[in-house]
């Protein structure tokens, strides 16, 4: 171990082409995934995959097993060091995202779920001005302009449905964007101020906010009652739970990349590896799923991604400290 660490130390860019190929490999697979559970039916009798939440558990599950794990080789503290209605408030509000982002899929087609992720900053800078009292410069707003531009006519430039639905449900898939994008902007911010507000570890907040997240996700399958649905399906289907646990470790497994990612080498290398790894996932999309983009939705993911890219390498000045925390937790959706 001691000699690899040498070997690494010795060869940086070798290090963070390990470090950039853990984020992009785990989380491709992730996303390929996800759509492969939520638009491809199982089995001869072609049933379709249904429950969001039962996803949403087992990833949590898995996460929470995993964050108890690095407590114990790191030694660290398994007390809370946040009240425990922050990381209920942070769970409730990321399981809500997380359960949107899956059923999205039922309606629209993945390249449209993963741009419509790529608008993240536009809630996350209403979330920051509300809860943080943060200000942005006019370059933030004319960067979520491009965005918000670039995906609006990805939107209005060819079919936007699903293969698992039907046209004229995709209005709801992209209600359901919208309610991914707002949740999913309250949970990073809360998180951010929870870090700024409480010396805490990274896997601290990873296991209390993914056990309050799993306690949410299991009361809610138990409540709606497709818990045992989902099961019954799994019985039906044994392919299925072993996607889903894939599935599961795969977010995990890019979750501890990007932890560590980040307090190597800075939130610069992190943010470069996640923006690239959504524009790969739309083009892998396209190829292995088969979703066809006409031109101007091709314009319209360049404008998103090109305005990504020069909020990355158009800062001035130092790159961003290394070891920002709150950056890793991210990924939970």
């Amino acid at each position: 171990m001691h000699d690899l660490k040498r070997r690494l130390d010795a060869s940086p860019r070798l290090h963070v082409a390990i470090c950039v190929a853990g984020i992009m490999g785990s989380l491709l697979l992730y996303s390929i995934l996800q759509e492969r559970i939520m638009t491809i039916p199982f089995g001869a009798s072609r049933e379709r995959y249904q429950s969001s939440l039962f996803l949403v558990l087992s990833n949590r599950l898995v996460s929470s097993l995993t964050a108890l794990i690095c407590l114990v080789v790191s030694r660290q503290t398994f007390a809370p060091t946040a009240p425990l209605y922050s990381y209920a408030a942070v769970s409730l509000s990321n399981v809500v995202a997380t359960t949107c982002q899956y059923e999205a899929l039922k309606y629209v087609s993945f390249p449209v779920q993963t741009l419509g992720k790529c608008a993240k900053m536009i809630p996350v800078m209403i979330w920051g001005s509300i809860i943080m009292r943060r200000s942005y410069k006019p370059k933030d707003y004319t960067q979520a302009a491009i965005i918000t531009l670039g995906a609006t006519l990805f939107l209005m430039s060819g079919s936007v449905s699903s293969k698992a639905s039907k046209t004229t449900s995709s209005l709801w898939g992209l209600a359901l964007m919208l309610t991914y994008l707002g949740f999913d902007g309250f949970t990073s911010t809360f998180q951010d101020k929870l870090f700024t507000g409480f010396k805490m570890s990274v896997f601290n907040q990873m296991l209390y906010t993914n056990l309050f997240s799993a306690g949410i996700s299991f009361t809610g399958l138990m409540g709606s009652g497709q818990l045992r649905s989902a099961l019954l399906f799994q019985m039906r289907h044994p392919d299925a739970m072993f996607y889903i646990l894939l599935l599961s470790l795969s977010a995990t497994l890019g979750q501890l990349f990007i932890i560590y990612t980040i307090r190597t080498f800075g939130a610069l290398t992190f943010a470069t590896a996640m923006t690239t790894r959504q524009f790969v996932s739309i083009l892998l999309s396209c190829l292995i799923f088969l979703h066809p983009l006409s031109m101007g939705q091709w314009v319209g993911t360049a404008m998103v991604f090109g305005a990504l890219f020069h909020k990355i390498f158009g800062r001035k000045g130092a790159p961003a400290a290394k070891g920002a925390p709150h950056e890793s937790s991210r990924l939970m959706a």
